[in-house]
């Protein structure tokens, strides 16, 4: 099959991308995706997993055409797809093309490889884990951002920090990770067969931070998507940060509930008003709960005010359902794509087909 394609593209010639706003313009050979040309010119265009599930290479096509080696779909909403995005790491061009690809950002830490060990780990809730990994030297990075982790003989796995970083970087770092069904590596950690094992770890990655701004942030989450969020706030906090903002949380029961300490933390000494609501979409009516039932995705107008939606900043991490349905709402309520930041949770079983 390979020498078949090669002699397919044998003959095609080259087309020519227009990167900005780098302004960078080079030929994309037939074979190669955009992704694959731009870095081959090093170009920084942001990437993480390469094979269309992470979402981290989306870009705006704003002229010429592509072809997609899976469907873009997958992993991009129906408001995206509509708005021209496309992921460069699936896109083979069909013409000459023009993308833009957002700012990443001041100073971001450029990722290396580290070796660390799990030096200490305690439950959350029956299936998230809080894991400290310590490094043999300090790692930089932006709250938001996230790590890949990797046993000999088993692909990297990729996991946000939970705690705000720090200014010379953190030699102890904290993630929180829920097991994965029939999965090689939480199964082992789950078991407490990986305590002091030795991993690899590269990082910082990921475009997910806080952006400038001075209207309102909204921020949900999704079961162990709670982790980039907190230190989202920990770190804005920190900084005294004066904005207003929501915090929606989404679980299964009152059990699968977490860091509730942590959120009455951040809440209680955040310099602006500071909501947080816990929504539970499977929690037994006979229960003691009287909070709210269901899905906070249904409820993101009673926090948006239509006067406010113009200026106001969605952050949002869990499973592709969720993030899914809130672009939806956010973008009928009347949130700019551009303002809606989002990392969706996926494992093993989110493999795209």
């Amino acid at each position: 099959m390979s020498g078949f394609l090669k002699k397919l593209f044998a003959g095609a010639a080259p087309q020519v991308a227009h990167v900005n706003p780098w302004g960078a313009e080079f030929a994309v050979s037939p074979s190669q995706t955009l992704l694959e040309a731009a870095l081959a010119q090093n170009i920084p265009f942001p990437h993480n997993c390469t094979v269309g599930t992470c979402g981290s290479c989306k870009c705006r096509l704003t002229g010429g055409q592509v072809s997609a080696i899976t469907d873009f779909g997958y992993t991009l909403s129906a408001e995206e797809l509509s708005a021209g995005y496309i992921l460069a790491c699936q896109a083979r061009l069909k013409s000459r093309i023009t993308v833009e690809v957002e700012s990443a950002g001041d100073n971001l830490p450029q990722p290396a490889t580290y070796t660390g060990q799990i030096t200490s780990q305690h439950p959350l809730t029956h299936d998230i884990l809080a894991v400290t990994v310590t490094l043999d030297r300090a790692m930089p990075y932006i709250a938001g951002q996230y790590a890949s982790l990797a046993l000999p003989g088993l692909a990297a796995r990729s996991y946000s920090f939970a705690a705000a970083p720090e200014r010379a970087g953190k030699r102890a770092l904290t993630f929180y990770i829920r097991t994965v069904p029939g999965g090689a590596f939480t199964g082992q950690l789950f078991a407490g067969a990986l305590q002091n094992t030795s991993l690899e770890v590269t990082g910082p990655h990921g475009h997910f931070f806080l952006r400038g701004g001075d209207g309102p942030i909204i921020c949900m989450a999704g079961g162990s998507g709670l982790a980039p969020l907190l230190s989202l706030l920990h770190d804005a906090r920190k900084n005294r940060l004066r904005r207003r903002c929501v915090l929606l949380f989404g679980a299964r029961t009152q059990a699968d509930l977490y860091a509730l300490d942590q959120i009455e933390e951040i809440k209680t000494t955040w310099p602006a008003d500071f909501t947080f609501l816990p929504v539970l979409s499977d929690e037994p009516a006979s229960s003691g709960w009287s909070g709210r039932r269901g899905f906070f995705t249904g409820m993101l107008g009673e926090f948006i005010p239509p006067p406010q939606a113009a200026s106001t900043q969605a952050y949002m991490c869990g499973p592709p359902p969720m993030i899914d349905a809130a672009i939806t709402a956010l973008t009928t309520l009347g949130l700019p794509l551009e303002a809606i930041h989002y990392d969706k949770f996926t494992d093993s079983s989110h493999a795209a087909r």
